[in-house]
Parts: C-alpha cells; structure tokens; sequence
C-alpha cells in the first residue's frame, strides 16, 4: 500500500508541473543605446570612427552623432560594429549576442546618392548569409553624402537587402560621410 501511495504522489507531482501555465523563454530584443562603427584603412593611416549614443531612448534628447574624421578616396577599409548598452553599469557588450543569435540579425548598410563607396558584409550566419558586424568599404572618388547602418532582428533571410528583410529595427544611424 506504502509504494501505490508513493506511485501517486510522484505521478501527480509529474503531471502538476507539466502545465500549460508554465512561461516559455522568450528572446526579447536588445537595448542598444550606442553604436560604434571602426574604419580600419589598408594603408595603415588613422582610424576612422562613426558613433551614435542615444541614452535616453525614445527620450526627448536625440542621439549623438560623430565622426572622427574623412575617408580617403581609392582605399579599401576594415569595418567592424559595436553595439552597447549603456543603460547598465558597466556597458553591456551587445555585440557579442547579436553575433551569436547570426541567423536573426542583419545588419544593412545604405549608400546615400552622391557618395562614391561600395560596402559588402564580411561575416555570415550559420546558413551562409550575411551577418554584417564585419565589413569591407571601398572609397571610390571625392565625394560626400550620408551613409546609414541598420541592424534588423529576425529578418528574411536571404533577402535582396533592406527593403524586403523585414524584422524588427534594433538600431539604425545615419553618417555624414566625406571622402577626400
């Protein structure tokens, strides 16, 4: 009798914590306060440094954005992006799970008219597809115009770019870029 007591409390403490109640994990996604975009040139001249930081959000303050300097035309450069969030002491690192997540993020990179620069990803998910955290620019001829990064979640992928990847933004800045 001792040992059917013992089978029906274990079977019905199996069958209680198997419920429908139970909370499923969900993948929310990133806080991204800052990103920073590295320019590395081939000839081994200065870094070139793209920044936003938005620390309040959709606060009323509109994000800060900077440039550390000018492209050089004819060059090829090592690009690489960093995304932070800033509203944890110390900065969380968001870099790190958007790449490990590859296969639900994209970032796309947009070319405003009048500047001469081609930019292709350099890094790709678990499928083949581009990633984006790492990229080449190429600085064709002098000009200027405005260079824009997006970093979608959970995108179409493949896509054949922005317009039809879908998702969720989790950050997009726009550069005032100058090639010399």
């Amino acid at each position: 009798m001792k040992k059917l007591y013992t089978y029906a409390v274990v079977a019905l403490l199996l069958f209680s914590s198997c419920s429908k109640d139970d909370p499923i994990a969900v993948n929310e996604e990133e806080v991204i306060t800052t990103m920073i975009v590295t320019l590395v040139p081939s000839d081994a001249s200065t870094n070139v440094t793209l920044k936003t930081q938005d620390l309040d959000g959709d606060g009323p303050n509109a994000p800060v954005v900077t440039v550390s300097g000018d492209l050089k035309a004819s060059l090829t450069y090592s690009g690489s992006v960093k995304f932070l969030n800033e509203t944890e002491t110390p900065a969380e690192d968001i870099t790190l799970e958007v790449e490990e997540e590859a296969d639900d993020h994209q970032l796309f990179y947009t070319v405003g008219s009048g500047l001469t620069m081609g930019v292709a990803s350099t890094n790709n998910d678990s499928n083949g597809n581009p990633l984006g955290t790492k990229f080449d620019v190429k600085s064709l001829s002098a000009s200027s115009g405005k260079l824009t990064f997006t970093l979608r979640h959970k995108p179409k992928k493949p896509n054949t770019g922005l317009a039809d990847a879908g998702g969720d933004t989790d950050i997009e800045a726009t550069f005032d870029i100058v090639i010399e």
